[in-house]
């Protein structure tokens, strides 16, 4: 067998009423749809149940396996620790998913555990599944920060291994929507809150899985979600199967989006293999950045690419704009890969004869000395997007109420100690975290005294 069935829950813990004390009932339409779907998840009778959760350990590049025979755990950081779940362990599917992971290439395995422990986000399905059935054993896996394609791959692998083993496997994507749905609510308010929920949702109900793989970072990152990755890797675990897909509820009441999905398996459906379509897609946007790009930009593509595949650095080449060759000024340059950054180094002032060979010696740095980051490999330059940030002089100012997070970068200084972050960045919002981001930048603490200065930027793509 294969994947038989799959879910997308939520995890507030005060869905649950030792938690929530009556205020549970404020989403109550929540608790009424999740009862359904596990319902349904339990109708299946699956052998393995497969859980991904945003709150399991979690690696930037790799995603980990819970090992061992089995678990526990409890909403006792909530304050009611006798809400808490048992659970087995499917050994042998963990052993198999691993083993398919290092045959395939993607980073998984059950290295790196630093809690044993079940987290909230698995302790909450689980405790609603446990109510009609708890006749299966447990996969649970964790998140990262790789691709949307690595995440639907790993899925892939769990309905391989799956179908291998003769498992009724159910698969449970936990995870929220958008933490910034409110002013009032917990995490504040943003406008990509309810643009992502809207988009999610509707991609969710529709099972239109494309759509969640195209989610944009930018968009994602400012909603503050944290159950875009789960679907991914659901998403994968359908793959090539039809599906009946519902969305059986959707709120926000407390400033945190909660949406409940069912996707009930109706057989194989060649149409929905969605990794050719997401790998299209993506190279053709890229392609058509790349033909956009002006001589800025491409400079820096140039110089990036000669210096990996070359080990040296490009000479500037004729024919660029006049202002290349004959103005100095400091520059950043930006790389981003997959929607998130991937590099960025740059100078305050001019450090070189002239502008264009200051973008060519950023551009290397970017890729290969940003200490935040591995060096650039060769197989990622066609998927990389640059842009270039040429510095203005700079002003001292007195106040931060000089500074506006779109028009102006900032430089805070203590003694020898500068952190500098360029103006109008995704999710940065209000000048107190454009301060706060460029103290960290230069190890300057938040009590320290500074001073300021601002500088506007032309911004190349």
């Amino acid at each position: 067998m294969s994947v038989i069935g799959a879910f997308a829950v939520p995890h507030p813990p005060i869905i649950m009423p030792e938690v929530g004390r009556g205020e549970e009932r404020k989403i109550q339409k929540t608790a009424d749809a999740y009862r359904e779907a596990m319902r349904r998840a339990a109708a299946l009778k699956p052998d393995t149940v497969v859980l991904t959760s945003p709150h399991a350990e979690m690696y930037l590049d790799y995603f980990h396996i819970a090992p061992g025979a089995r678990a526990s755990g409890s909403l006792g950081r909530f304050g009611v620790p006798g809400a808490a779940v048992k659970t087995n362990y499917d050994e042998e599917f963990v052993a198999a998913l691993q083993s398919a992971a290092e045959d395939a290439g993607i980073p998984a395995g059950t290295l790196g555990e630093r809690d044993a422990e079940l987290d909230h986000a698995s302790v909450i399905p689980l405790r609603f599944l446990d109510e009609f059935y708890t006749d299966y054993k447990l996969v649970r896996i964790g998140l990262s920060g790789l691709s949307p394609a690595k995440h639907y791959g790993l899925g892939r692998l769990i309905s391989q291994v799956s179908d291998k083993l003769g498992r009724r496997t159910v698969f449970i994507a936990s995870g929220d929507l958008s933490h910034k749905l409110t002013p009032d609510g917990p995490y504040g308010f943003a406008p990509q809150g309810p643009e992502f929920d809207k988009v999610c949702t509707a991609a969710l109900g529709s099972g239109d899985f494309l759509s969640l793989l195209r989610i944009p970072a930018e968009l994602a990152d400012g909603a503050a979600e944290c159950g875009l990755r789960s679907f991914w890797i659901m998403a994968g675990a359908l793959d090539g199967l039809g599906v009946k897909s519902e969305l059986l509820s959707y709120e926000g009441p407390f400033g945190v989006g909660y949406g409940v999905a069912a996707f009930e398996v109706t057989g194989p459906d060649e149409s929905r293999r969605f990794l050719p379509m997401l790998e299209d897609a993506v190279s053709g946007e890229l392609a058509a950045r790349k033909s956009a790009e002006d001589p800025w930009v491409r400079l820096a593509r140039m110089s990036l690419e000669t210096y990996v595949k070359t080990g040296k650095y490009a000479a500037v080449p004729d024919g660029l704009p006049d202002e290349l060759y004959s103005a100095r000024a400091g520059a950043f340059v930006s790389l981003k890969k997959d929607g998130r950054l991937r590099g960025c180094i740059g100078t305050i002032g001019p450090t070189e004869p002239n502008l264009a060979r200051e973008i060519v010696n950023n551009a290397v740095s970017a890729g290969t000395r940003d200490p935040r980051f591995p060096s650039v490999r060769a197989d990622e330059l066609s998927r990389l997007v640059y842009s270039v940030d040429v510095l203005g002089p700079t002003e001292k100012i007195s106040s931060p109420e000089e500074l506006d997070v779109k028009r102006y970068g900032v430089i805070v200084s203590c003694g020898g100690r500068r952190g500098l972050l360029l103006p109008n960045l995704d999710g940065v919002d209000t000048v107190a975290e454009q301060i706060s981001i460029a103290r960290q930048k230069g190890g300057i603490s938040e009590h320290e005294s500074v001073t300021l200065e601002r500088f506007e930027v032309v911004r190349h793509h």
